[in-house]
């Protein structure tokens, strides 16, 4: 596919793909704050089945809303559902993940340093981890299991676990980061599709019917929703993931995703917990040292410098050959890379002066964290990337 018109596509998926995205988690936000915050109702309205009200104000407007225990006496002309949000985030996703990570396979997700795949190979282990992860969850969400919340909490999150060290072992460190979004963000959406959905339709059948509605629907439909909140926090951050390598460049990455889900599940579950009036700020404050902690364990080692070396005089030419020949593929006003037509980024390498003042960004990128050129297309040497580090230093 043409490269301009891959970047279009992505262009428009991407801004479609956070549009709904927002729709859908704001939509899922306010629910479980609503949720969270109704209060016991006057006797007049528990008469009418209602189990409990909450009053807001907003945008200049008085709202009063009103939850029942299972369902009103008969269905209103009018009633609000929401799950285009999850279904065209989804839809959209995968439709990004697909162009990304499997049209651009080979630039994306297949990296001969960490396993040297064909194209199909690389899509069928792809779809076959969503699957395996998802399954995984809907077998395990369908059993006893699912009313005892940490139990199958902890299950869960071996299994994600597993799969997590296993794409780390088969694709490049964004295809596994990614993957594992997908199948995070394909069990949310699932969760509306399977559990949530069928639950609120039988209860409105019901209604319809004049029946009482069974009330393992309503309890259903809450668990799934419970699940998918706690998953929010981690889906958002492998999304934006890819523009830190300094997560998912570390030699344990796998282990790292890993304590950031455990970290912004932590995060969400302060919030669910102050909706019902606790205020637990050791959790939040938990949290913060816990991601201070992760920050020094995995920063990446300063790069040693002999007595000799500190010697050594780098001259700019010796670096702009480095960037001529490792960077300016992708970094220079017309790219020559056959995946980037454009300069990434906004760097763009002409001279030395314009490399001097990206030197910052050179540092953190191609030699602290090792992610620049992008998938070491342009093979750079340890040795260049030292020469980099000298000269960098030099500079200072």
């Amino acid at each position: 596919m043409d490269p301009y018109i891959t970047e279009w596509l992505n262009l428009i998926i991407r801004f479609a793909h956070l549009i709904v995205g927002i729709a859908w988690i704001g939509a899922s936000f306010y629910f479980v704050w609503l949720d969270n915050h109704l209060e016991k109702p006057p006797e007049w309205k528990e008469e009418k089945g209602v189990s409990g009200d909450l009053w807001a104000i907003h945008g200049g407007g008085f709202y009063e809303v009103a939850k029942y225990k299972l369902a009103p006496p008969k269905m209103p002309p009018l009633l609000h559902w929401f799950k285009w949000e999850a279904y065209t985030t989804w839809i959209t996703g995968f439709l990004l993940l697909s162009l990304m990570f499997y049209v651009g396979a080979e630039s994306y997700l297949i990296d001969p340093r960490v396993k040297d795949l064909t194209q199909w190979q690389a899509i069928g282990l792809g779809l076959g981890a969503i699957i395996t992860g998802v399954g995984s969850y809907e077998i395990l969400v369908r059993t006893k299991l699912r009313d005892h919340g940490l139990v199958l909490a902890f299950i869960l999150f071996a299994i994600i676990t597993a799969l997590s060290y296993g794409l780390t072992q088969v694709f490049s460190a964004r295809g596994a980061y990614m993957h594992m979004g997908a199948i995070l963000g394909t069990i949310m959406a699932g969760n509306v599709f399977f559990g949530i959905m069928p639950s609120q339709r039988a209860l409105v059948k019901a209604v319809e019917e004049g029946t009482k509605p069974d009330a393992k629907y309503g309890l259903n439909a809450k668990v799934r929703s419970t699940h998918n909140t706690y998953i929010t926090l981690p889906v958002l951050f492998i999304m934006i993931s890819n523009h830190y390598p300094i997560t998912y460049n570390h030699s344990a990455n796998w282990l790292v995703l890993m304590a950031i889900i455990l970290i912004t599940a932590t995060v969400r579950q302060y919030f669910v917990l102050r909706h019902f009036g606790k205020q637990k700020p050791m959790v939040l404050i938990g949290a913060v040292i816990a991601t201070i902690a992760l920050a020094y364990a995995i920063a990446p080692k300063t790069v040693e410098i002999t007595a000799e070396q500190k010697q050594q005089v780098i001259t700019d030419a010796q670096v702009l050959s480095i960037i001529e020949t490792r960077c300016s593929a992708c970094h220079a006003e017309v790219p020559t890379d056959d995946v980037f037509k454009s300069p990434q980024g906004g760097v763009i390498f002409t001279d030395i002066a314009s490399i001097k003042q990206w030197a910052p960004r050179i540092e953190a990128r191609a030699v602290n964290s090792k992610d620049m050129p992008f998938m070491n297309k342009t093979k750079i040497t340890d040795e260049e990337r030292l020469t980099l580090s000298l000269w960098i230093n030099q500079q200072k």
